[in-house]
């Protein structure tokens, strides 16, 4: 049995594993950009829209401001999470524009399947946060963690 199918049936390998975040990370990342690039695209009146989300933790002020840093933040944490470079710098951001958004969606009452994908994504980079970005990304290469 090789490698891989060794570590679906049994403990993960340390090549599976950066397998896994590899695959990870680019599908997220790639999904981010998009998402990202549709905000950033969408102008100031999509920005203030978008950061008066925020308004639900108690921020008021400059809610353009803080649509055009969430755009960016999606946008650039894309790119980020697909190159694997400052990948635990850049979830960071995305994981407060998730909990931002969980917060907004909860509180208006949204569905369960409104809510649950703003909540898996602030997981998974919660999960990206601790794991970081493996062995097969440029942090890796960059801070020589190349085992």
């Amino acid at each position: 049995m090789n490698e891989i199918a060794k570590s679906v049936v049994g403990p993960a390998s340390p090549k599976s594993s950066n397998l896994g975040l590899l695959l990870l990370r680019v599908g997220i990342g790639l999904i981010f950009v998009r998402f990202g690039y549709s905000k950033l695209v969408g102008g100031p009146e999509s920005w203030a829209q978008l950061g008066g989300m925020i308004g639900n933790l108690g921020i008021h002020f400059w809610p353009t401001f803080w649509g055009l840093c969430a755009g960016i933040a999606e946008f650039v944490g894309g790119i980020s999470l697909v190159l694997g470079l400052f990948v635990r710098k850049f979830v960071v951001f995305m994981a407060i524009v998730m909990l931002v958004a969980v917060i907004y969606h909860a509180k208006n009452g949204d569905q369960w399947t409104v809510l649950s994908y703003p909540l898996a994504m602030l997981f998974v980079f919660l999960a990206l946060m601790l794991l970081g970005s493996g062995r097969y990304s440029l942090d890796a290469i960059i801070y020589g963690k190349l085992k």
